[in-house]
């Protein structure tokens, strides 16, 4: 029998997913299949529409290899296991005669622990474990959560924390969830057998296609003990998060809370003279962290550094003192013990870390109303590290809808560890950009306006004039509007004001209620509106006519005492580069391109992107940022796109009393 070619696989599946086989599809499955029998490297820009799961999931099928495929978001996971692959092995199994296996693995953190529920947990006042269902008032949310819980542990077969509905409150999980650092370890552990998180991964071990997350890749690359099985192809989704994944991996924290809360669990496992060493650290670094002003540290202040010296010296002497002793009358003391050394191995981390002052991490300190005073240590920059553990010994392609920033591949690539495209060195993987496009017609679909006449904005100044034109944008658009704002203060204040002005226009403002909850209210009603921050910018996929306006206050440039970019630009800076397009302009950039790429979700879909700030047209990196978005119509005329917007409104009203009395 012979080899069945890719545009037959391909062909079967879109058709087994009651699809539409696109252009920009067969090019990206046709690069990806070459990029795997070359052993290459890959970066796909594919545009929304296009197909992409079925781009390198039909060639990575074909080729036979172990293939990992690392999402960023949840909501993807769900659709590659639930809805893609199935409906992709059963059409290629005839063609290819055998049925790839495929599952789903996560952290430990995301599966029940079994331990925890039947055993108790350990409490940081106390010897031994308490009954956390006893210990819940059963008519409270955190007693109802453990009881559904419970309830729920009967049922599951797999304990993903994701496959219970409706969820559970962090706090309600926390309790019934280990750590990596925690768990006993299956061989130690009474419930080895039937631990819902190594089933997880002995599934993974069998099957041919693995699908994870971002953070979990980024721990297999990181901690050098590997926790993903092995495999030949790497295939990175939603690509563009994965710097800041891997950057949030790589970042170390220490807080009071933190602090303490690891002398507590500590304090019965050790002798006295250990455990008030550790407290007295505790004393002095949380004296410490109330002084503290908040930025970056470029040099650890002399008596932090002391601080830190004695918090490192009493965790490391805990830590051998835990090693060398044992209680019996401490009840289930191996799973208080792991609490208390993973606790305790953490503060020694982070402490040493800062201490060694290494050129390649930036610390600084940082207040939050919420959460207190914490010290962070994050890497300068991740693109070493990918550079050495993504690219080796495999070949890894990489896939958004937006990698292709100022018109190349090639600020992406560096934020990879990836040299010029083209360009090959002995330390330089061989990589090349595909941008396959997308199957819309943006520039008959979508406007993009440019408030020219709008005063420059001023950091964190008020903005008269750009309310005043958001209100009257949202007016022609008849509401159908998302809003994503610079800052959730920026969000709050646009909403508390329109809400005011414009009462016939319902506003939902992001933190009022959960994201689900607010993108299923802002889809049911087209007059509504929809205001929020950053994780607005990449959560909304509302196709149709509820969303006709994206309007984004500011070009989203970090703020400028952001410590983390801040470093990062001064580097770049100092080794000769130009540090703002480097850094703080091609943030900016994924985050408009991200921003952007929400109102146009389907092929009838109108509609316009509203950003109000003069500066996209002014100023010299503009070009460079317009180059990033898709391909608009443009405008800085305010009186055509309030026609425009009137047209597309009254269109979309016509089609609504029609479906109406179709519907009758």
């Amino acid at each position: 029998m012979t080899k069945p070619s890719l545009p037959e696989l391909l062909h079967a599946a879109v058709t087994a997913v009651g699809g539409t086989e696109r252009p920009g599809q067969v090019t990206m499955a046709e690069s990806v299949a070459e990029a795997i029998d070359d052993g290459s490297h890959l970066l796909v820009q594919a545009g929304t529409g296009t197909g992409k799961s079925l781009g390198y999931l039909v060639p990575a099928l074909a080729h036979g290899e172990r293939v990992v495929v690392a999402t960023a978001t949840l909501a993807l996971q769900r659709q590659l296991v639930e809805r893609d692959l199935p409906r992709t092995v059963d059409a290629l199994h005839p063609l290819l005669r055998r049925r790839p296996e495929f599952a789903m693995l996560k952290g430990r953190s995301n599966y029940l622990c079994l331990h925890r529920l039947n055993e108790g947990m350990p409490q940081d006042e106390e010897d031994g474990l308490f009954d956390q269902f006893e210990a819940a008032a059963p008519t409270s949310k955190l007693g109802q959560d453990l009881l559904r819980l419970r309830d729920w542990a009967d049922e599951t077969e797999n304990g993903d924390r994701d496959d219970l509905a409706p969820g559970v409150s962090d706090r309600a999980w926390a309790q019934v969830s280990v750590s990596s650092r925690e768990c006993l370890g299956a061989t130690k552990c009474a419930y080895g057998a039937e631990c819902f998180a190594e089933m997880a991964r002995e599934r993974a071990k069998l099957a041919e296609v693995v699908v994870t997350n971002h953070a979990l890749l980024a721990i297999d690359a990181i901690e050098g003990a590997p926790v993903l099985p092995q495999h030949e192809v790497l295939i990175v989704d939603e690509a563009h998060e994965l710097v800041s994944r891997v950057t949030g991996v790589a970042t170390g924290e220490l807080t009071s809370g933190q602090v303490n809360r690891a002398v507590r669990r500590a304090a019965k496992l050790v002798n006295e003279k250990a455990a008030d060493q550790l407290q007295t650290a505790a004393e002095g670094f949380e004296r410490l962290m109330e002084l503290a002003l908040p930025g970056r540290l470029e040099e650890i202040p002399e008596d932090l550094g002391y601080a830190l010296m004695a918090l490192r010296d009493a965790a490391r002497t805990v830590i051998s003192a835990i090693g060398a002793t044992r209680d019996k009358s401490v009840q289930d003391e191996d799973a208080v013990r792991k609490q208390a050394l993973a606790s305790v191995e953490t503060v020694h981390g982070v402490a040493e870390r800062v201490l060694n002052g290494s050129e390649w991490d930036v610390v600084w300190y940082e207040r939050h109303d919420r959460f207190g005073a914490s010290l962070r240590i994050a890497p300068m920059s991740v693109s070493g590290l990918l550079r050495e553990k993504l690219f080796a010994d495999r070949a890894v392609v990489l896939t958004s809808a937006t990698l292709k920033l100022g018109g190349d591949f090639n600020g992406v690539g560096a934020s990879l560890g990836l040299g010029p495209e083209g360009v090959e060195g002995e330390d330089l993987p061989k990589w090349k950009g595909v941008d396959v496009g997308s199957p819309f017609d943006y520039r008959k679909q979508g406007i993009l306006y440019v408030a020219k006449h709008l005063s420059r904005p001023a950091r964190d100044g008020e903005r008269s004039d750009m309310l005043d034109e958001l209100t009257e944008l949202i007016q022609a658009a008849g509401g159908r509007t998302l809003g994503l704002f610079s800052s959730m203060r920026a969000a709050q204040l646009a909403a508390e004001e329109l809400r005011s002005r414009i009462p016939e226009f319902p506003i939902l403002l992001q933190g009022e209620e959960t994201l689900g909850e607010l993108i299923k209210n802002f889809a049911a009603d087209p007059r509504t509106c929809l205001f929020g921050t950053l994780s607005l910018w990449q959560g909304v996929d509302v196709p149709g006519p509820s969303c006709q306006l994206v309007v984004m206050d500011k070009i989203p440039f970090p703020r400028p005492d952001d410590p983390l970019m801040s470093a990062r630009q001064k580097a770049v800076e100092e080794a000769g580069g130009n540090g703002f397009m480097a850094v703080a302009a091609t943030h900016a950039a994924l985050l408009m391109a991200q921003g952007a790429g929400r109102l146009v979700r389907a092929s009838g879909d109108r509609g316009v992107v509203a950003v109000l700030d003069q500066r996209l047209a002014t100023a010299r990196y503009g070009g460079y940022l317009k180059a990033s978005l898709p391909d608009f119509w443009y405008t800085t005329d305010r009186n055509q796109v309030r026609k425009s917007l009137a047209a597309i409104d009254a269109a979309a009203k016509q089609t609504e009393a029609s479906e109406a009395v179709q519907a009758s």
